[in-house]
């Protein structure tokens, strides 16, 4: 029970997951592992992503993490099942799109889902098709938005930038007349507010990292997993690619400054 969370993310996107996680498991320390080399996600190919999220999750694996948390929705769409079947049934592995499915399911007044993330997560249609099974009559618009996550890990956020880009993806006829919006990217959160700006609190804007940190919760608790010491928790944080600028940034993320230790997993041995 003692043992870490793991988490992993194509950069820092996944902080806005491991600080949720964190507030609502405040005796848990966590191994975070951002692969920055290969930033973003979304741009790659399926067979590339397979690949990071396995040799990622071998990493956590080998620091001893007692679960795993995809905090990436391109890889937890592409390399879930993979990993999964790669790591074995003894060690558990999440995801961040089927609690948010599942919240979905839980929300009688949601009828038109918007859904906004990378190339290759709309690409592999994993929102619309699970959606449309938890909810047969749903109607989901799914829309790439592939300059939003660059832009945030950039720092470019909550300026005329970004507000000329996200208006500009927002008022997308294919994003017409939606009563909520999933933001089905991690980097997202960070622009939750500017989003909310452009549609005047008309539409519902999940709160995704919220989500899946509450979904992480109650399954380890299922499982007996919650860690019960009054230890100080102890956390890691590792990238594939360090520079000076990321590392400031990871502070808008994570709302600490937190050291990050450079880690190269993809040489052979």
């Amino acid at each position: 029970m003692q043992r870490p969370i793991g988490i992993f993310d194509s950069g820092i996107g996944g902080l806005t997951v491991a600080n949720a996680i964190r507030n609502v498991l405040p005796n848990e320390s966590l191994i975070y592992f951002g692969d920055t080399a290969h930033m973003p996600y979304g741009d790659k190919s399926e067979e590339a992503i397979k690949y990071y999220s396995l040799k990622i999750g071998k990493f956590l694996q080998e620091q001893g993490c007692k679960a795993i948390v995809i905090a990436c929705n391109t890889a937890s769409s592409l390399g879930y099942q993979d990993l999964k079947d790669f790591l074995g049934d003894d060690l558990p592995i999440l995801n961040v799109i089927d609690p948010v499915v599942e919240f979905c399911g839980r929300q009688p007044n949601y009828h038109k889902i918007g859904v906004i993330a990378t190339k290759a997560t709309i690409k592999s249609d994993v929102y619309a098709q699970k959606l449309n099974l938890a909810l047969p009559n749903i109607n989901v618009k799914s829309f790439a938005t592939p300059l939003l996550a660059p832009m945030i890990e950039e720092g470019f956020f909550n300026n005329n930038i970004s507000k000329t880009i996200i208006n500009t993806y927002l008022s997308s006829s294919k994003l017409k007349n939606i009563d909520s919006l999933i933001l089905a990217c991690t980097h997202y959160p960070l622009i939750r507010n500017e989003i909310n700006e452009f549609y005047k609190g008309k539409v519902d804007i999940l709160n995704t990292a919220e989500i899946v940190a509450d979904d992480v919760k109650r399954k380890l608790a299922s499982l007996n997993l919650l860690n019960t010491s009054t230890e100080k928790p102890k956390h890691q944080f590792f990238v594939s690619d360090k520079t000076s600028a990321f590392e400031t940034s990871t502070r808008l993320f994570f709302g600490d400054k937190i050291n990050l230790t450079l880690k190269n997993i993809w040489d052979k041995k």
